[in-house]
């Protein structure tokens, strides 16, 4: 497999010395255009940010966090970064906050049941109902990639797309149970929250931006409110999905789906595992060099993530230059759109299958016929 390595032009944290002092340190001077709302759902209140104006032709890009955090502490700095902004001023954006978790949450009063994750999924449909969304392009990180996954199976036809970083599509096992059940009773929940985030090496580095991450998590989500959504997500179940053709009546995502994992993250395994149910034809599993446990905090998600969202996600069109002209297409930076064509025309492996171990190249085209079709299931270094 070849390796390649995208420069960074620039940093994705704003302010790398005194990043996330506060919460608001994540926020940008475009904050103002955000729109707090709070949706009842089957399931109770989701509290939802949103930034646009739906439009009939395009779907939302619906985003869900991770355990331990909120829209805020894990999107803002991808969000923030210039090539994100550049796709997404032409498309509304929903932050979803799951039950509880958004800065400034009330206590859930004693005895009350938080919603499994197949409930927070069930939750979603009321969203897409509340703004008029057909359909989303889901982008979710750890526990809300399993919720963005399992909305993806019940209700297909509302999903375009996923981006999914550190998945785990299996429950969690006996031994696992007991070994989660220990690490509470000996760490306080922000730090087992934390070696759910951050890999053992990134720990005990114990750097600047762990640090950072337990002050948030301690001081900007409501201790009680995370406790229940953390034994929720420790008590999920298999998603059940198989890559087609390996079991009868096969189920698994049918949109266009990205995987993204830090080779130095506690979730590579998992997600790997998950790469191996999804259909190789429509998926892309991108594993970032030199990336731990959040990749679209530290680097280089912010650079692939848009690019990506391009490529995939919008109708294909004669040439990049009729696209670029067209009213209804959103505009690439031409850097992004670079750097992943690279990625996707150089000589590289496709990521083992569960029917073999034997390298396939991948022969993508940079041309705009390419665009809008993935042919294979790729292992990208960045």
């Amino acid at each position: 497999m070849s390796e390649l390595r995208f420069p960074e032009e620039k940093p994705l944290l704003r302010g790398q010395d005194t990043e996330m002092e506060s919460v608001d340190t994540f926020l940008s001077a475009a904050d103002t255009d955000w729109k707090e709302h709070d949706i009842e759902t089957p399931y109770g209140m989701l509290h939802v940010v949103i930034r646009g104006t739906p439009k009939s032709n395009r779907p939302a890009i619906l985003t869900y966090h991770d355990v331990g955090l909120n829209h805020k502490l894990c999107f803002s700095t991808l969000f923030g970064y210039e090539d994100m902004q550049e796709i997404t001023k032409h498309f509304v954006v929903c932050h979803v906050d799951a039950p509880g978790q958004q800065v400034g949450a009330s206590q859930f009063p004693q005895g009350y049941q938080y919603p499994t994750m197949e409930n927070l999924a069930d939750m979603l449909p009321s969203v897409l109902q509340h703004f008029g969304f057909q359909t989303i392009i889901g982008i979710g990180v750890g526990a809300g990639s399993y919720v963005l996954a399992k909305f993806a199976l019940i209700f297909p036809e509302m999903v375009e797309g996923l981006v999914l970083v550190n998945i785990d599509p299996n429950g969690k096992g006996w031994i696992d149970w007991a070994a989660s059940k220990l690490s509470g009773l000996t760490s306080s929940l922000p730090d087992t929250v934390l070696s759910h985030l951050f890999s053992q090496e990134e720990l005990m580095n114990n750097t600047e931006l762990v640090q950072n991450y337990r002050q948030q998590i301690s001081s900007c989500v409501n201790q009680s409110n995370l406790q229940l959504f953390w034994s929720m997500y420790n008590s999920r179940r298999d998603l059940e999905m198989n890559r087609p053709g390996t079991v009868p009546n096969a189920k698994t995502l049918r949109a266009p789906v990205m995987l993204v994992v830090g080779d130095n993250s506690p979730a590579e395994d998992s997600v790997v595992d998950c790469n191996s149910k999804l259909d190789p034809t429509t998926t892309t599993f991108l594993k970032m060099a030199d990336s731990g446990g959040l990749p679209q905090v530290t680097q280089p998600l912010g650079p692939t993530c848009p690019s990506f969202l391009f490529l995939v996600f919008f109708p294909p069109v004669a040439s990049l230059k009729d696209r670029r002209q067209s009213a209804s297409a959103a505009p690439v930076p031409s850097a992004s759109m670079t750097r992943l064509a690279r990625s996707r025309t150089a000589s590289l492996t496709s990521a083992s299958s569960v029917d073999g171990n034997r390298p396939r190249p991948c022969t993508q085209s940079e041309s705009s016929e390419g665009i809008g079709q993935i042919n294979h299931t790729m292992e990208v270094s960045c």
